[in-house]
């Protein structure tokens, strides 16, 4: 009977850390859903797609889906977002799906380099965590 009991405590234990683990699994969030990372129909289609997000958690990924060579995906910092500079960013991924981890809470730019894209509104704010905005 006592060895009933412990195996069913084991169970216990690990039903509860398989639920626990299930919470904190990473999620892949493809960027512009079936539409991907292209030049968009408005200037808003991608911080739109992120606000529809909801919160995006530390360890997840962004999958941005391209034709490699005719687009890029740049991490930069807010100032480069805004003038579209991609000349020193952060991050710099050429090739498609290009898989980019949210390792910390704060605020992800994304814009890319080629041509005109951003420029024509390839550019993206992604918000991962619960955290202030600054005003």
């Amino acid at each position: 009977m006592e060895h009933l009991k412990l195996n069913l405590v084991l169970i216990m234990v690990m039903v509860v850390a398989s639920m626990e683990f299930h919470g904190t699994a990473a999620t892949d969030r493809v960027v512009g859903d079936s539409f991907g990372w292209n030049v968009p129909y408005n200037k808003y289609f991608f911080d739109i797609w992120s606000i529809n997000q909801g919160v995006i958690q530390v360890h997840d990924n962004l999958v941005f889906n391209f034709a490699t060579g005719v687009h890029n995906v740049a991490v930069v910092s807010l100032t480069a977002h805004d003038r579209c500079d991609g000349s020193s960013p952060y991050q710099l991924y050429t090739t498609s799906p290009a898989v980019v981890p949210l390792n910390l809470t704060g605020l992800y730019c994304f814009i890319s380099t080629i041509g005109s894209d951003c420029r024509s509104f390839m550019t993206m704010l992604v918000r991962v965590g619960n955290f202030a905005l600054p005003h």
